[in-house]
């Protein structure tokens, strides 16, 4: 049988889009087809107990394209008889391809993309490493067309792309489930309007002109409350740009939590908001966001920044909003809108589910991401 070695930073129980992405479609492989190569994270024994392929983790916290983890790629190719290699996320760790193809046989790779691979593109030293990475490959893969440019631009003309999106279990993020627990955990049982805004706390997230719209959108509409679940290097600052604005009341930092637990977060709302934004020049770009997804199929409207490949998650005027990341006031008129006008939110929030369901299925991306695979 084929077998494919999957080797990646970006791997549960570390909490972000692209370790859904990662670790949901190599679920999908068949049984014995696939080996990931992955970093230490805390948690990580218990949660690889649960996958149903082997999971190799490194000493290391970040995977580097070192001689010893080089080293390490190539025995692991060879022990399992890998002939094929997904390097989850192209930078940097794609720089293995070439070893990995002359020292353990490997004779087809595929290299991901997400939006970091846009600073690379865009920064002169980073960009000739990314053309060895797509030199390497025998396919680059993309999200949309936002950040395949910049990185296409980068490589040698030669290099073959072919799109690769997540997909949305739409079973498991459904309208109709019982938000209630969630509600009174967080002490929103009283049936108080409630916006969901689950990332990391980052900066280009946006979660902080989420807090800076918050005065407007209470002004219309009293007993709003921001739900912000994630966790991140952020959180101190929101927390006090919160109390410097007044509503530390009216917004709820509910943490980090794990994937599965997500559904009942979208349950308990009544809109989602990641108002994103592009940072750094144009080096630092949302690529494009699972959770937007996520918020459609659980029937939510949703508002995105306009940052990257978001509005490529967002049907504008249909499923939801698109909005400038860096408006507090654009970000709170949308707001105020749906959360004043639930027959709004709902049709919305109809268009959207229907739309993921037809158009971004995880049986669709695996059946993608084989064929790529496929030497």
């Amino acid at each position: 049988m084929p077998r494919t070695l999957v080797v990646t930073n970006d791997f549960p129980p570390r909490q972000g889009g692209i370790e859904t992405f990662v670790d949901t479609l190599v679920r999908r492989f068949p049984p014995g087809s696939a080996v990931v190569y992955t970093s230490a994270e805390a948690g990580g024994a218990a949660y690889d107990r649960t996958f149903p392929h082997p999971v190799v983790r490194d000493r290391a916290r970040t995977l580097l394209p070192t001689r010893r983890t080089g080293e390490r790629a190539v025995a692991l190719a060879r022990r399992h008889g890998c002939d094929r290699v997904w390097f989850g996320a192209a930078a940097p760790l794609g720089l293995l391809a070439g070893r990995l193809r002359r020292e353990a046989g490997v004779r087809r790779i595929v290299a991901t993309t997400h939006g970091h691979e846009v600073w690379w593109a865009r920064t002169p030293g980073a960009r000739t490493l990314l053309r060895r990475i797509g030199a390497g490959a025998d396919c680059v893969t993309y999200l949309g067309a936002s950040t395949r440019d910049p990185v296409r631009r980068a490589v040698d003309p030669g290099v073959r792309f072919a799109r690769l999106v997540p997909g949305v279990d739409a079973e498991e993020f459904r309208p109709g489930l019982d938000g209630r627990p969630v509600r009174e955990r967080y002490g929103l049982a009283d049936g108080r309007p409630v916006v969901l805004c689950a990332a990391r706390l980052v900066p280009r997230k946006g979660q902080d002109t989420l807090i800076e719209a918050w005065p407007m959108v209470r002004r219309a509409v009293a007993d709003a409350t921001l739900l912000l679940v994630g966790a991140g290097p952020y959180e101190g600052r929101l927390r006090q740009l919160a109390e410097e604005e007044g509503v530390l009341d009216g917004v709820v930092f509910a943490g980090g939590h794990a994937h599965p637990a997500m559904p009942l977060f979208y349950a308990a709302a009544d809109a989602f908001a990641m108002p994103c934004r592009t940072r750094r020049g144009g080096l630092e770009v949302e690529g494009l966001g699972i959770v937007f997804l996520e918020a459609a199929a659980a029937g939510l409207p949703v508002v995105a920044g306009d940052s990257g490949g978001a509005p490529d998650a967002v049907r504008d005027g249909e499923s939801g909003y698109v909005v400038d990341g860096r408006s507090p006031a654009a970000v709170a008129d949308r707001l105020v809108r749906l959360l004043r006008d639930r027959e709004l939110a709902h049709a919305m929030g109809e268009k959207g589910r229907a739309w993921v369901r037809r158009e971004w299925d995880w049986g669709l991306s695996y059946e993608a991401l084989a064929g790529l695979l496929e030497t």
